[in-house]
């Protein structure tokens, strides 16, 4: 849906950029008639001013025009490059977009996917300040949450469970940054508090894979054997599609021995 909005918007500007350059050209070449006592050469110097004066707008258009395009491209691409398992690519071409286009949000959020492709994450936080400022400091929620998985993947528990917590105060509904609040509870060994957190999920998603994993984690590192096994159990209940019961049956096995 994007893509068709930009590519209507945009052959819309090029089209209008076509008509007003159409009609200005035509407009002065209608100044001959209504300016008959005009000298000549003064008219001629004033006419090819004019024109271009129209023949740089337009070519500024163009120009204009054309870097939304090749911005655009550049994302698109990065988005292709992602989707094929090629971060390295799609991190170049997210940037030459944003080089195009730094105002643009989008741009910028394709940077940090690929930084997160490439497991850069403390580069990926230094692109915050960018968010921040292009959003005024209200950052979107799933901005929010990448940049608070960077924090985890960097082992920043105690500030992951933080900003977590505010990421939930705003939508209690938001099932990820529970789980990223659990599992830092479970890494600092904090497993009542990992506990609250997955169980929290399963009470709004009972079939929510990552949260069933993470709470049979925690029981086990609790030393609460038998409960982790019981949540994995528990999971016959639910719909969970194959690879989902394949992973459960294994952790099962682990647990057991």
């Amino acid at each position: 849906m994007d893509n068709i909005r930009f590519i209507f918007w945009e052959g819309l500007k090029v089209l209008t950029l076509v008509l007003l350059g159409l009609l200005a050209a035509k407009s002065v070449a209608s100044l001959g008639q209504s300016e008959p006592g005009m000298a000549p050469k003064r008219f001629s110097i004033v006419k090819g001013g004019l024109y271009c004066l129209i023949l740089t707008l337009v070519v500024l258009g163009a120009i204009y025009a054309g870097n939304d395009i090749a911005a655009e491209v550049y994302h698109w691409t990065s988005q292709a490059n992602l989707e094929h398992s090629q971060p390295t690519r799609a991190y170049d071409n997210a940037v030459r977009a944003v080089r195009v286009r730094p105002g643009n949000l989008r741009y910028w959020r394709q940077v940090v996917l690929a930084k997160i492709g490439l497991h850069q994450f403390e580069s990926a936080l230094d692109d915050r300040p960018a968010f921040e400022f292009l959003t005024k400091g209200s950052l979107d929620e799933e901005d929010a949450y990448r940049f608070i998985l960077c924090d985890f993947h960097l082992g920043r528990y105690d500030s992951v469970v933080r900003a977590a917590q505010q990421l939930i105060d705003q939508n209690p509904r938001y099932a990820a940054p529970y789980i990223l609040q659990g599992l830092s509870e479970t890494a600092l060994g904090k497993y009542d508090q990992a506990e609250k957190a997955f169980l929290a999920v399963l009470q709004i998603y009972p079939n929510h894979q990552a949260a069933v994993e993470g709470l049979a984690h925690t029981y086990f590192l609790w030393g609460k054997r038998s409960a982790a096994m019981g949540v994995l159990t528990e999971t016959a209940r639910y719909a969970f599609p194959p690879e989902a019961r394949k992973r459960f049956e294994d952790l099962k096995a682990i647990y057991a021995q």
